[in-house]
């Protein structure tokens, strides 16, 4: 294939967006030969497990896979192709297996590539969803949008072109989850009253240090990219970030302003990311929010948001429960710790997500199928934003509004050499 830099693959690709809210019953002439040809590109643990309930929840299959390394295309291919198979699918071309610096733009240059699925890591995120919306493609892109302002703003750029043409969705998998969605009405119709104060907790243990089969040290800072913030943004970006967009999702709103504090005890000998913070967001209307999140130890404690209202508090935790207690009582159902007997008989819900990402991506499939097309860039950037807010605030020990935050147009320059991971 011929070797295409980024500005001709966009000049030659852009035209192509209006033709993708085609049905495709309209374009492949039968629902029996009308599954969405899906590419991935980042074919690490994150991305096999969302593809996986693609491919075991819809009618997409998938058509191309594109990473930076070989070995991880190597421990996917298998999976991907039993996945399949399974499914009544077809073994992947090995053609349409793109590895090195420019796979993805070779994965998206592809014809037959419907919508794609980028599961590599935050820093990448603006660049390949950009590009997969000037290809024509539909886009569901891992959260957080980009580790920095300037990258979120680019998101919204890309929302913007999208709009209308492709669906964009964003893997805020929560708002699609069945009690989240019950509680955020109650909450929303008044059953706690005002809302006056949020609490938002994410407890996580240390994530480990991996070897990658290479020597380089760019090729050990992309493997370990969650402890690297200019690649990953941090835990408040890789974790917080889930209560975040739920609190701005249940308020409809954003933060105005933050004071962070956070600092790297119990970290590992490498990287640079904080290992906690302490966030305090005010909201309109004089809501404050308060933020914990931790990411060292070797114990996974709780995720947590509490709304506590005039009327009563509205808790939502993704393993001990979902609730109302005050004047409108509400239970999910969802088990509130280690289930009895009675209830593991019953086939109880021991978590709040148990529906979380199936909905998630059958609502991304059915919109490219149906052409009511969704997109969630802006939402996606705003609840990054939200995050990145808290994280300048905790690394300069001041406290930072939202306009200062937003029109630093702060931007990580990575200076990674990509191109030494071509040629094996």
């Amino acid at each position: 294939m011929e070797t295409i830099n980024r500005r001709k693959f966009i000049t030659g690709t852009a035209a192509l967006s209006a033709f993708t809210i085609l049905k495709p019953a309209t374009v492949f002439g039968t629902s029996a030969n009308s599954a969405i040809r899906m590419g991935i590109i980042g074919c690490g643990n994150r991305g096999t497990a969302v593809i996986s309930d693609m491919v075991n929840h819809t009618n997409a299959r998938i058509f191309a896979m594109a990473d930076l390394f070989g070995y991880q295309l190597e421990n996917a291919q298998p999976k991907f192709n039993e996945l399949n198979l399974k499914n009544n699918g077809v073994k992947i071309n090995p053609t349409k297996i793109f590895r090195g610096s420019r796979a993805y733009l070779e994965l998206l240059n592809d014809p037959g590539v419907d919508a794609v699925l980028v599961s590599s890591p935050a820093y990448t995120h603006p660049d390949f969803l950009e590009a997969a919306v000037d290809a024509g493609k539909h886009v569901y892109c891992e959260k957080p949008v980009a580790p920095d302002v300037a990258g979120c703003k680019q998101v919204i750029r890309a929302g913007q072109k999208a709009d209308g043409k492709v669906s964009v969705a964003i893997g805020f998998q929560i708002r699609h989850a069945t009690p989240y969605i019950e509680m955020a009405e109650r909450i929303r119709r008044g059953d706690i009253g005002e809302v006056v104060n949020v609490q938002l907790y994410y407890i996580s243990s240390g994530s480990g240090k991996k070897q990658p089969p290479g020597n380089s040290p760019e090729e050990f800072m992309i493997r370990n990219h969650f402890h690297f913030r200019e690649l990953s943004g941090g835990i408040l970006l890789d974790q917080g970030i889930h209560m975040i967009d739920v609190c701005n999702w249940v308020l409809n709103e954003k933060p105005g302003n933050a004071f962070g504090m956070g600092n790297r005890k119990g970290e590992p000998d490498f990287g640079d990311t904080f290992t906690n913070y302490q966030v305090i967001y005010g909201y309109p209307n004089e809501r404050n929010v308060s933020l914990h999140s931790t990411q060292f130890g070797p114990k996974f404690n709780d995720v947590c948001a509490r709304f506590i209202g005039t009327k009563g508090i509205a808790e939502a935790h993704y393993s001990r429960g979902v609730y109302i207690e005050g004047d409108n009582p509400w239970d999910s159902g969802v088990v509130k710790g280690e289930p009895t007997e009675q209830q593991r008989a019953a086939g109880a819900f021991t978590s709040a997500l148990y529906d979380s990402t199936p909905n998630k991506v059958k609502a991304f499939i059915q919109s490219i199928e149906s052409g009511n097309l969704i997109n969630e860039a802006h939402s996606g950037a705003t609840s990054t934003l939200s995050a990145i807010l808290g994280r300048m605030s905790a690394t300069s020990k001041e406290e930072t509004n939202w306009d200062e935050m937003y029109y630093s147009n702060q931007k990580y320059d990575l200076k990674l050499n990509l191109e030494q991971f071509d040629n094996f």
